[in-house]
């Protein structure tokens, strides 16, 4: 018997939508992780009433409700309150987290405003859920049928409490042992239809093993799924189910974890090499990808952002020939570009971005959404048209992901131009 999940957030910024809900999103994928089917997204805004009527309401058809929101000091922040209520049960003050709260208050130097005190006062069937990165503690407890897990809505809090304190309670939940293998695999070039095009009948081929997809915008994520009582059986299940995909996608998948950046700064660290770049209608997008990387700073040199005619030609050495001859949106300019930016940092490899991302700025002969990427080397320069017509931050995004995606091609030994379907030397983890 499987396990009914539901996830509430709560708060009016959220309802409102003044802020955009992640929780959920995140809060869906880590329980489809765990083997848990979530069933329903339900959002409440700051009212007391209707967060009572959703209490009773999840409480009454799920086994496991996911709440977000509400653990704040201010008098719009209703959860614990009403939790205890449709509990049927008081308040108690939690010593070691009012403690912990003044601690935190005076390690910056000021004095914890009274108001504070409320976010320890938990419901009395309570169970406390640590808070280690912030003031709130969540808890956890029965309302009707379900369990509910109350955590805060900042994000990182959440997220960190779901990962030490609520995962492993709720793996304790399940009616009976089961083993669950899941792997993510990161592809970056093909559509999400040819994806699933290349991945008909897998599961018929691999019975056990269930497929799904996530666009995440530039790139498409293979989710395989394996449930079993057996572990080594399901790890072997999914070890095969994985290299049939890599043998349909081929290097099209970049990794089975890690970002588009991580992947390529860990080969630039093997390699030894160092990136510089020159970007144009990319903006210091690619820079930005690369050095949110820890330690990106022992092989990313610099970054050229020469966003107009002018910078090229007396930044990077872009001669006034190819600027008149072919402009500045050209395989001969992005060519140009990389070569200046490798040729005045040093570094081994340089990448450059050129191109029109819009709304406005193009022609017949060049549409919006058409840029060339290019990647110098020490033996040779390579570049890539695209054409994208998508909106302006959608064009830089996946020419941010191109420009990579031709230097992590280069440093594994594939062909840049992504024409070909080699096997990648990830298949070999297994």
């Amino acid at each position: 018997m499987s396990l009914t999940c539901e996830i509430l957030s709560t708060g009016d910024e959220v309802l409102t939508g003044q802020i955009t809900d992640t929780n959920a999103t995140w809060l869906a994928d880590q329980l489809g992780t765990l083997g848990f089917v979530v069933t329903r997204h339900t959002t409440v805004g700051d009212d007391r009433e209707r967060l009572e009527a959703a209490f009773r309401e999840l409480g009454g058809r799920a086994d496991i409700v996911a709440c977000t929101g509400g653990l704040g000091p201010t008098v719009d922040d209703l959860t614990t309150e009403i939790a205890a209520k449709v509990a049927g049960c008081g308040l108690k003050l939690d010593e070691p987290a009012l403690q912990r709260m003044q601690m935190l208050w005076q390690a910056r130097g000021r004095p914890m405003p009274e108001n504070n005190r409320k976010q320890a006062l938990l419901p009395e069937l309570s169970e406390v859920l640590p808070n280690p990165v912030g003031t709130a503690p969540g808890f956890t407890m029965k309302l009707g049928r379900a369990v509910f897990f109350f955590m805060p809505g900042v994000p990182s809090e959440m997220k960190k409490m779901f990962s030490e304190q609520v995962a492993p309670r709720i793996e304790k939940l399940r009616p009976e042992p089961s083993i669950f293998q899941v792997r993510v695999l990161r592809t970056h070039g093909l559509p999400e239809s040819k994806v699933d095009e290349l991945l008909s009948r897998l599961e018929a081929q691999f019975p056990g093993v269930k497929l799904g997809f996530r666009a995440h915008f530039p790139e498409i994520q293979v989710k395989l799924t394996v449930q079993g009582k057996d572990a080594e059986a399901a790890r072997q299940l999914l070890k095969s189910a994985s290299r049939e995909v890599f043998k349909r996608l081929g290097p099209s998948i970049f990794s089975d974890g890690p970002s588009m950046e991580e992947t390529v700064g860990e080969l630039l660290k093997m390699e030894k090499g160092t990136i510089s770049l020159a970007e144009s209608c990319t903006g210091g997008m690619i820079g930005e990808m690369l050095t949110s990387v820890p330690g990106s700073s022992s092989y990313f040199d610099r970054s050229f952002v020469t966003y107009t005619n002018t910078a090229k030609r007396d930044v990077l050495g872009v001669s006034e020939a190819i600027l008149a001859e072919h402009g500045a949106v050209s395989e001969t300019c992005a060519r140009a570009m990389a070569e200046g930016a490798r040729k005045l940092s040093g570094s081994r490899f340089a990448l450059s971005a050129t191109g029109i991302a819009g709304p406005t700025g193009g022609s017949p002969q060049k549409p919006v959404g058409t840029v060339f990427v290019a990647l110098a080397t020490p033996a040779s320069t390579f570049a890539r048209k695209i054409y994208f017509p998508g909106s302006r931050h959608q064009v830089r995004q996946i020419t941010a992901m191109t420009a990579l995606d031709m230097l992590r091609r280069h440093l594994t030994g594939l062909p840049v131009d992504g024409n070909r379907t080699d096997a990648l030397p990830l298949e070999e983890r297994g």
